[in-house]
């Protein structure tokens, strides 16, 4: 697996923080995912989880799609994959789902995020609410790194069951 992560600093401000340690974590599912198949990215992991790496990067794409376009930034718009009428399709509805699509979608959502995020100060409120409740940018920010610290748990075991391979 190719590996072009910077690792986050040892010394830095809250802010650098904050913006590497999601950075590390984005580009730690980006590394478990390299280098496999469309075929390889749909393989489930053991029963009764259905969950799959293309499964997860779907879910990514609109978790940042949801805390920093909707939450932060306050812009509506559809939900990614049909989780409109599915919430669960992010993860089960990739049968026949484009792998080029999801890491496309993940990617230009993930930019979005980075320049919406940038010109925000960790202390300023959300323009939408997250079940009825204010949320600050730092509250995002900490959230996005724990769900994909989460998320890359998951990501460390269904790599490992496809081909082996386990890392950082």
């Amino acid at each position: 697996m190719s590996d072009n992560r910077i690792p986050p600093p040892f010394i830095g401000d809250e802010r650098a923080m904050l913006d590497n340690w999601l950075e590390w974590h984005r580009g730690t599912l980006a590394v478990k995912c390299a280098g496999l198949s469309e075929e390889q990215l749909r393989l489930r992991s053991a029963s009764p989880s259905g969950m799959s790496l293309l499964g997860l990067v779907r879910h990514m794409a609109h978790v940042e799609r949801a805390w920093f376009r909707g939450v932060l930034n306050g812009e509506d718009g559809p939900k990614l994959w049909g989780k409109d009428t599915n919430q669960d399709a992010d993860f089960e509805d990739v049968d026949t789902a484009s792998a080029d699509e999801a890491f496309k979608t993940w990617q230009a959502e993930i930019e979005h995020a980075r320049e919406v995020s940038a010109g925000v100060p960790l202390d300023a409120v959300g323009k939408q609410q997250r079940h009825g409740q204010d949320c600050s940018h730092r509250w995002i920010l900490v959230h996005m790194i724990e769900e994909y610290a989460r998320h890359n748990g998951h990501a460390d075991l269904l790599r490992e069951r496809i081909d082996g391979v386990t890392g950082e």
